[in-house]
Formats: C-alpha cells, sequence, structure tokens
C-alpha cells in the first residue's frame, strides 16, 4: 500500500487515508455541481439536467462491474498475470462500452420523448462518452486492486474538478441548450478521469487459465446483476418520477434525492475500502468479520447523524444548499435520508458476501430493486407516496441482509440450506 510523506515533515499518510480524504473531496464537487446547476438553472431546467447526472450514475454503477472485477482479482494475481487481466479488461470494456454508446445514440430520440426533456442531442453527446468511461474504469480497477490508492484518488479528482468547471464554464459562455452544455462538460471530464494511465509493457504475458477464467466470468455476471440492482435502486425513482411528473416536481424530486443520498455516497467511501480488505484477508486466512464489524459500525453513525440532522433542519438545509425555489419538499426531505441509509446500509453486506464470493444477498438486492420500481409505478399519487415506498422497500431488504448474515455466521451448527447460491 503506497504512503504519501507531507513535505518538510517526517509525517506519512497511508494510501487509504489519502482516498478518504480525496473522496471527501470528490463528493463535496459533486454536490458543488449539482447545487450550481439547480441554482442557475431552476427546477424546470435542472430536471433535464438531473436526468443527465442520473444517466451518469447508472452508467457507474454499470461500469463498476469492471472496477471490481479488476480490483478482486488484481489483489488475487501475481504481477505478471496482472497486466495480463488489465489488456484482457480493456479489450471488453471497449467493446461493451462502444457497443452501449451506440445504443443509447440511436435511442436518443426515443429517450427525449420518454423523460420529456428539451434535447435528443444531451443523449447523443452522452452516448459518446460510454466507452471512455468503461476503459476508465478498468483503470481504476486495477489501481484499487493493488491498493493504490493515492493513484486511484488523482483519476476520481480529475474527472470531478474537470466536469465542474468546464460545465460551468460552458453553460455561461456558450450560446447553447444547458442539457447539451451539460452532457458536453461530462463528455469531456472523462479524459482527465483516464490520468494516471496504467501502461502494459511487457509484450508476453501468461494467459489466465480457464479455471481462473471461468471463476472471473462468474464474478463478473454476479456484480454486474448486482449492479443491476443499484442502479433500479439508486436511480430508478427519479428516472420513473420525471415520466410521471411535471418539469417542476420532478426538479424538486430531483434536488431532495441529491441531499437525500448524501449519505449513500459518503457510505461507498468505506464500501471501496471494504472490498479489497476482506479480499486480503481472506486469502491471508484472517478473520474477515472484524473489519465488516468495524466499517458497518462507522456507516451506521453516518446514517444515524444524517438522517437527525435532516429531521431537525429541514428547511435551513434546502435554503443554503437549493434556496427557496426548491422549499416545498422540505416536509419530506427527511424520509427520503432515511430510506437512503437504509439503502447504504444494507449495500454494505452485500458487497461484504461479494468479496467473499457468497452471491444470495445480490439476488435479493435485485429481487427488491424491482419490487421498488414496481411499487413506485403503481402508487405515484405524490411524491411522498415515492418516498414512503422506498422506505417500506429498504427496511424490508436491510432486514432480510442482515438475518443472512447472522445465519451465515450463526455460532450454532446448523445446516445453511443456502449453500448452493454460494461459491465457496
Amino acid at each position: 500500500m503506497t504512503t504519501l510523506q507531507i513535505p518538510y515533515t517526517k509525517i506519512e499518510i497511508k494510501g487509504s487515508q489519502v482516498f478518504m480524504l480525496s473522496a471527501l473531496i470528490v463528493n463535496a464537487g459533486n454536490y458543488i455541481y449539482n447545487l450550481l446547476l439547480g441554482r442557475i438553472l431552476g427546477p424546470e431546467a435542472f430536471a433535464d439536467a438531473a436526468i443527465l447526472v442520473t444517466f451518469l450514475l447508472i452508467l457507474s454503477f454499470m461500469a463498476m462491474t469492471l472496477q471490481l472485477s479488476v480490483a478482486k482479482f488484481t489483489g488475487s494475481f501475481n504481477n505478471k498475470k496482472k497486466d495480463t487481466l488489465l489488456r484482457y479488461s480493456r479489450k471488453w470494456s471497449l467493446l461493451v462500452g462502444s457497443f452501449l454508446g451506440v445504443f443509447i445514440i440511436i435511442l436518443a430520440g426515443n429517450l427525449q420523448e420518454w423523460f420529456n426533456t428539451s434535447s435528443a442531442h444531451m443523449f447523443r453527446i452522452f452516448g459518446m462518452g460510454v466507452p471512455i468511461y468503461f476503459l476508465m474504469s478498468v483503470n481504476r480497477g486495477y489501481f484499487q486492486g493493488k491498493q493504490e490508492f493515492i493513484k486511484l484518488s488523482i483519476t476520481y479528482q480529475g474527472e470531478m474538478f474537470s466536469r465542474l468547471f468546464l460545465t460551468l464554464a460552458f453553460i455561461l459562455i456558450l450560446p447553447f441548450q444547458s442539457s447539451e452544455l451539460v452532457s458536453l462538460g461530462i463528455l469531456i471530464s472523462l479524459l482527465p478521469g483516464m490520468l494516471p494511465y496504467k501502461k502494459i509493457r511487457a509484450n508476453l504475458l501468461p494467459d489466465i487459465n480457464s479455471k481462473e477464467l471461468s471463476h472471473l466470468k462468474k464474478f463478473m455476471m454476479v456484480t454486474a446483476f448486482y449492479e443491476l440492482s443499484q442502479v433500479l435502486i439508486n436511480n430508478g425513482d427519479i428516472l420513473l418520477v420525471k415520466h410521471f411528473f411535471d418539469a417542476h416536481s420532478a426538479g424538486l424530486y430531483s434536488s431532495m434525492a441529491l441531499i437525500g443520498r448524501a449519505v449513500y455516497f459518503v457510505a461507498w467511501m468505506f464500501v471501496m475500502l471494504l472490498l479489497p480488505e476482506v479480499v486480503k484477508r481472506q486469502k491471508e486466512g484472517k478473520n474477515t468479520q472484524k473489519v465488516f464489524g468495524k466499517y458497518l459500525g462507522m456507516i451506521s453513525i453516518l446514517v444515524v447523524s444524517v438522517v437527525l440532522i435532516n429531521v431537525l433542519f429541514p428547511r435551513l438545509i434546502i435554503e443554503i444548499l437549493f434556496g427557496s425555489a426548491y422549499m416545498e419538499v422540505a416536509g419530506i426531505l427527511w424520509k427520503y435520508a432515511l430510506a437512503s441509509s437504509l439503502f447504504a446500509l444494507a449495500n454494505v453486506f452485500v458487497y461484504y458476501f461479494l468479496s467473499l464470493d457468497k452471491y444470495l444477498p445480490v439476488i435479493i438486492s435485485a429481487i427488491f430493486g424491482v419490487l421498488q420500481l414496481t411499487v413506485i409505478a403503481v402508487e405515484h399519487s405524490s411524491l411522498e407516496a415515492v418516498v414512503e415506498a422506498q422506505i417500506f422497500v429498504m427496511g424490508v431488504l436491510l432486514i432480510l441482509q442482515t438475518g443472512y448474515f447472522l445465519y451465515k455466521n450463526n455460532p450454532f451448527p446448523i445446516k445453511q440450506s443456502y449453500s448452493h447460491f454460494d461459491h465457496h
């Protein structure tokens, strides 16, 4: 694990600590980016911008399949096989990314109609960036797996800062629709996110044997399945609200979602550190439950604090972050924060078991992702009804994930009937 020495001192900071600090800065920068868009554009235009941001989040979850797979197997392969894995993953990331990007470009007109946006070009510009994003995620997975957290931090910083400053400059200077400029900012920001770029120097690299390749493919398939559930749970509500409600209501909901989801994205920083540490401990034959308990405890303190703040100061939070134009959702802000908190906690269990090659929690999460969308599609009489549906679904999901953890770690010798879902 790399360290960073503070100039003119003997103080060294661990790479994981640098990454945590970097992730805080990146999350803060992304928040500022969204808040400024909300204030500059107003609820109606912000609804279009929020769709692009949501598409970016969906893309990040899909690309996370590649990143987590590369991270997991980079951590377990020897040095030369790490480069083989990187080359293999880059080839497939470009193929899959190009296919998905072309698919988005072709369907741009349909996407405009479904989401009631002002432009179809915003989707076409976005589609051009998909292959780059997938390639960038493979690069990040390599650094994550090797626990080179300083280099990993640089890739996130480059993407965030360039998107923040370029998008604002475009909106203030260029005479085009704001949604198209937001999409252009997202596209260009992916290029700095590719740096530092890991070069593969060796010409003759060892092959990945059939057993390793089979394990890799299985892990990728399960991870992709899980990331799909993440897409459904984390972003499906915004997409459905944009479809079922008018632009003003969709903009209000998007602002509330941005505030309420702060807890999830902060919790994500801990999860990023959890996965490689669990894989490493498992490989060394060490206990993994203690490190899981540590991260779960930290995230639990975080989510309770966030929900409490949203209960006590909802109007103040909205006034500071978005302004009085968004005050209509102040009364249900804490409910959205609660729904996000329940999901964040359930997510910790899933990533823990995923790193141990136990896949039943992934299936459970995917089922509840579909269930959440179904409930919202049936009951969307108001924004509050949409939020309350999520609280119910995520609450049950957390209970099931906790129950599965207790079952797998039961000190009593009960036969475990779920073993056929798990790879040992």
